[in-house]
């Protein structure tokens, strides 16, 4: 009986030893698509105020690199996904790649993760799919090359990547990608000891299907809800967890069982557009706060597929970005205003306890849908220059879009590219939506429930 033990005693070793190798600490990401953001250097003191272990950046930017020696960041930089292609075909040009934007900070910044691509399997294939494995394969070589052991390779994919996700157990990849382009990444990762790198946002599951998924059970603060999986019985008490799982099951139901998942983006938007539902302060500091407390509470909790397994992760994003296309709620995943201000206290390093925060939060007004109508204006920071082109644009797809703003017709005066272009946005708006239109306008325009007709000038409206 005691020499039995033995075995089961270095079992557990080696799986303490292993889990050690794996950082709990949460990260954020870095992103730049703003014209008002901070210097690299203030960034990285912003970053350390957060008490985060981890950074992700979108590309390899010396300059934050620069800023980020010395520090005890572990960072994760990415080979843009424009690259992919001529780097799956040219060990000589990865040879480059790594060389230009690895060597010269290595090992002074803590480079442990090298992404190839963003989410490269969530758009239409445009002939970078199936480049994608051959050009991980290129850079893992390259940073062989240069004897550069510690970074893993991989490559961040969106949820989308699943065909099905519900239940967890019945996880299954798109058939499109399945066999010729994620087994052979699953063989790479499982060979290298690496993660398979996912986008895990519990908000737009929840946003597409509010009446069906309870707002607590997405927000990791459910306290009587559960879900128990059909297939497997294993009982799930949050949306996030059934997310990772289905993962976890897709991985399996391919033959790789075991390659350990790392979360490269998962958040809550703090705002965004009037008909965005959930979108609030209140919201974002509940998720992020819960999503930090559950993966570095120790010993570590893992899913229900994987009970103790560390999960490192990081928080999307540093700062609001007003440059980034899309709704409104794009521009509004920041734990920071660009000013460096917070948006809500949040500590990464998950040593405050939740009760500890000291200022409340605002109460929601959002969690149900807007009801009523809606019209389509320039933005605040809109870039003018950018507006004139998306009033050409409107006015272009005729239906009499613009009539109501030439000359001498009813909306013509103000003469201003703003009450033009607004015009213009909730015309084009209001007779397109049906077929797929927006209030976007590549984020130039934003949606107002305040109607901004005057005089006998009317603006065309959405009711929603």
């Amino acid at each position: 009986m005691g020499l039995g033990c033995v075995p089961l005693f270095i079992f557990a070793l080696l799986v303490s030893i292993s889990s050690a190798e794996i950082s709990n600490k949460i990260g954020v990401n870095y992103g730049q698509l703003g014209n008002n953001l901070p210097s690299p250097p203030k960034s990285v003191e912003l970053i350390k105020s957060l008490k985060a272990k981890r950074v992700k950046i979108y590309d390899a930017d010396p300059d934050i690199l620069k800023s980020l020696k010395n520090t005890d960041i572990q960072v994760s930089i990415m080979v843009p996904n424009e690259l992919i292609p001529n780097i799956s075909k040219s060990q000589s040009l990865s040879d480059q790649w790594v060389h230009a934007n690895v060597v010269p900070y290595y090992p002074d910044v803590k480079i442990r993760y090298l992404l190839v691509g963003n989410e490269i399997l969530t758009n239409p294939d445009t002939g970078t799919w199936f480049n994608l494995v051959p050009a991980m394969l290129k850079i893992k070589a390259s940073l062989k090359t240069h004897k550069i052991k510690k970074v893993k390779v991989g490559t961040p994919s969106a949820l989308n990547v699943l065909e099905s996700s519900f239940p967890p157990s019945n996880g299954t990849f798109r058939s499109d990608i399945a066999g010729p382009i994620i087994k052979p990444m699953l063989q790479f990762l499982n060979r290298t000891k690496s993660f398979f790198f996912i986008d895990a946002y519990t908000y737009f599951a929840w946003a597409d299907n509010p009446q069906n998924i309870n707002l607590d059970y997405a927000l990791l603060k459910a306290q009587n809800i559960t879900y128990t999986d059909p297939g497997t019985n294993l009982t799930y008490t949050n949306l996030f967890d059934q997310i990772l799982d289905a993962v976890v099951f897709a991985m399996k139901r391919l033959g790789y069982p075991n390659i350990r998942i790392f979360v490269a983006e998962t958040g809550w938007p703090s705002g965004g557009d009037i008909d965005q539902i959930g979108a609030n302060i209140y919201n974002s500091a509940t998720y992020n706060r819960n999503v930090v407390k559950k993966l570095t509470t120790k010993p570590t909790i893992g899913t229900p597929a994987r009970p103790g397994w560390v999960i490192p992760a990081i928080i999307f994003a540093l700062y609001n970005e007003n440059q980034k296309p899309g709704p409104g709620t794009e521009r509004h995943f920041g734990l920071l205003y660009p000013n460096g201000t917070e948006v809500y206290e949040i500590d990464l390093s998950g040593e405050t306890p939740l009760s500890e925060y000291k200022k409340a939060l605002p109460v929601p007004t959002n969690n149900e849908p807007y009801k009523g109508k809606v019209w389509c204006m320039v933005g605040e920071a809109a870039n003018m220059s950018a507006v004139a082109d998306a009033l050409s644009y409107a006015c272009s797809q005729g239906n009499k879009t613009c009539d109501a703003i030439q000359p001498g017709k009813k909306c013509y005066k103000p003469d201003s590219l703003f009450w033009h272009a607004s015009y213009a946005f909730s015309s084009y708006w209001a007779q397109f939506k049906k077929i797929g239109g927006t209030c976007s306008f590549n984020g130039l325009a934003t949606k107002t429930p305040k109607d901004p007709s005057f005089g006998h000038c009317k603006f065309p409206s959405v009711t929603l």
